[in-house]
């Protein structure tokens, strides 16, 4: 049983939120392991505010490595067939060629970090071209800040979606990504992603041969 998505309790916790996203998305729920659920919590909103506050300025980048590296160790004891790779700097792209849209087309999922007001952690759960013919790619995207008014985080290539609470609520032009306005991934040095796999569901090569006769 897959079961909708979830938004985050607080204006911090957009990183823990997202990743377990990713592993609701990708897994049952009777395949999820409570010590998956714990050690996410556990090992993220790790950064102090200036007043000293833990928590306060969400979750590190290094967190997230840890996370990642966290949850290979993880899959490879067959608890639960997950696997993942961290992206930092110039492999962050969203360009056709690059390892984040490869990664959902092979049914994986990417934990991005963006730039809204501040930097924010999404879910991408798919891609497709864009339907208006002009050759772009649009971003299936789990936002897990709640916009009650669809107003605050919005604009051109920005599309808001409520029939699809299991795997998006956005779908996002790929040149936002790109641009200076919202969801931008950054510079270079500042970009991040998590790219997480269900070893059962992934596409693999060995899974897409074709045989002829």
């Amino acid at each position: 049983m897959k079961i909708p998505l979830h938004y985050q309790m607080s204006e911090y916790d957009c990183g823990p939120t997202t990743m377990l996203n990713a592993i609701s998305y990708l897994f049952e729920v009777e395949e999820i392991p409570p010590e998956v659920i714990r050690n996410i919590m556990l090992y993220s909103l790790d950064c102090y505010n200036d007043e000293g506050r833990l928590g306060e300025m969400g979750t590190s980048r290094s967190a997230m490595m840890f996370l990642c590296n966290w949850l290979n160790g993880f899959g490879r004891l067959d608890r639960i067939p997950v696997s993942g790779q961290y992206l930092s700097g110039k492999m962050v792209t969203m360009s056709p060629e690059g390892r984040i849209v490869h990664a959902l087309r092979c049914h994986g999922v990417v934990v991005l970090r963006v730039i809204i007001d501040v930097w924010h952690y999404i879910l991408v759960t798919g891609v497709e071209e864009d339907p208006t013919g002009k050759g772009d790619l649009v971003f299936q995207v789990f936002d897990p800040y709640y916009d009650a008014d669809s107003k605050e985080f919005s604009g051109p290539g920005i599309e808001f979606v409520e029939d699809h609470p299991k795997e998006y609520n956005k779908r996002i032009a790929r040149s936002c990504f790109s641009g200076n306005g919202l969801y931008t991934l950054g510079q270079d040095e500042e970009r991040e992603a998590v790219l997480l796999y269900n070893g059962k569901t992934e596409l693999t090569e060995e899974k897409t041969i074709e045989y002829y006769i």
